[in-house]
């Protein structure tokens, strides 16, 4: 089981989280007409990267809050947790 550091919270077990994806993705820009096959490029295509990766949590039996967290996806080692407006 993986432990968890909420920034808002302080540790809690993974239990309390969910799992929301990667945090590199960039969402297209508002009100900017893009290709359908951008929009499936967006929705669709993920990377399923080995080794030091940058992810998306939310504390959803605690604050709430969605945060970053920066995960070895191999060994599970959490490096660091972010809010989620910090920069990286």
């Amino acid at each position: 089981m993986l432990h968890i550091k909420c920034p808002h919270c302080g540790l809690r077990s993974q239990n309390e989280f969910t799992y929301g994806g990667d945090a590199t993705v960039k969402r297209p820009e508002l009100n900017k007409e893009i290709s359908d096959q951008e929009w499936d490029n967006f929705v669709y295509l993920r990377k399923s990267p080995r080794g030091n990766h940058l992810e998306l949590w939310q504390h959803i039996s605690g604050c709430r809050q969605w945060i970053k967290v920066e995960r070895d996806t191999l060994t599970h080692e959490i490096f660091k947790t972010f809010k989620a407006n910090e920069e990286v």
